[in-house]
Order: structure tokens, then sequence, then C-alpha cells
């Protein structure tokens, strides 16, 4: 059974920090792209930040540019998500996703042949 484990999740007050995890199991995600999304209370799942298979290209959502940083780690199957300056707009659901295709480019869309991850809740107190 493939599965995207998120972690990193909590309460942190405005101007603090997060470090999300995502590690898959069942499959190793090496050869594909991987992202991030979030889902703000009442709001559509969002693009947050893309990595390509390698590592060495991304690319992030205008909001979070400058406060966030994607990495991944291929000996330990997983992506990271590093939040800085977080603010309470933040506040959302963050969702793992895995492009199920072979070195494909960047995921932007959530509507793609996605593994996905069951989401950690971040909240950011003002």
């Amino acid at each position: 059974q493939v599965q995207l484990v998120e972690s990193g999740g909590g309460l942190v007050q405005a101007g603090g920090s997060l470090r999300l995890s995502c590690t898959g199991s069942g499959r190793v995600f090496n050869d594909n792209a991987m992202g991030w999304f979030r889902q703000p209370p009442g709001k559509e799942r969002e693009f947050v930040a893309a990595i390509n298979w390698s590592g060495l290209d991304s690319d992030y959502a205008n909001f979070v540019k400058g406060r966030f940083t994607i990495s991944r780690d291929h000996a330990m199957n997983s992506i990271y998500l590093q939040m800085n300056s977080l603010q309470p707009e933040d506040t959302a659901v963050y969702y793992c996703a895995a492009d199920a295709g072979y070195r494909r480019s960047l995921l932007y869309s959530d509507r793609g042949n996605y593994y996905w991850g069951q989401g950690t809740q971040v909240t950011v107190s003002s």
C-alpha cells in the first residue's frame, strides 16, 4: 500500500516557524515530482510549493516566496517544507502530494494523477 504521511504541523504564534515532513512508504518517490498544497478554512485547496524529482528545481506560490523552503531527501524518501515568518493567513491543512508519473515537470495543479497524504493542521495565532 502506497502512503504519504505528513508530520510537523501544530500551533505557532505569528512570526514563528514550523517544519513539515512528508515520508513515503510502499513506493520510492525519488523519480517523482512532489509538492505541498494547503486548504485554508472555508477555502479550496491551493498550491504552496513544488520540487522536481532531482531536487534541483523548485517553485513557490507568491504568498510564500521568501518565507517557505521546500527540500527533499532521497535517502529518506521524504520532502520537507520549512515555514518561517508564519502569519495567521497561513493557517490551513497542509497536504503532501507526489506525482505518479516518472520525472515529470513541477506540479502546480491539485488535479493531477497524484498520491496524497492525509494532511497536517497548521494553526498560526495572532
